[in-house]
């Protein structure tokens, strides 16, 4: 897979695809998500919704996790801590593999924000567990 493909595959997803969420870099072991920040994803108190937040690292940690196994891959598990609210312009998810094997591949992901004027903000760190569905190139 490279970026090309990476991003054809967000744009399969319905949900991905209401989010407007981008893959701006992908390989290497290493993968970054990003999304607009609009008020439809804000909580009731002006934060992004800790489910936006979930839902890039999720997205995330498979990507990562497809650097080095190919595209048949499915969350098996993931954790997220939540460290502050997100605010901000964009939204940025970035992770990376920590260790692949023959079923399963290990990542780790940074959610954070950016401001209007470029300063980030970490809001979230998850740890994800990816499953490789028939090895390397399975098909959907």
């Amino acid at each position: 897979m490279d970026l090309e493909l990476a991003g054809k595959v967000l744009a399969e997803q319905p949900f991905s695809r209401l989010l407007g969420a981008r893959v701006t870099a992908f390989g290497n072991g290493e993968a970054t998500l990003e999304l607009d920040i609009r008020e439809e994803l804000r909580q009731q108190y002006g934060f992004v919704h800790g489910g936006v937040l979930s839902y890039a690292a999720d997205n995330t940690l498979t990507l990562a996790a497809a650097t080095v196994a190919g595209p048949g891959l499915i969350t098996s598990g993931f954790t997220i801590d939540y460290l502050r609210p997100a605010t901000g312009a964009v939204l940025r998810a970035h992770a990376q593999v920590v260790r692949a094997g023959r079923t399963r591949v290990v990542t780790r992901c940074d959610v954070l924000t950016i401001d209007d004027a470029g300063a980030q903000s970490l809001c979230a760190v998850a740890q994800g567990n990816i499953a490789v569905l028939d090895g390397p190139g399975a098909k959907r």
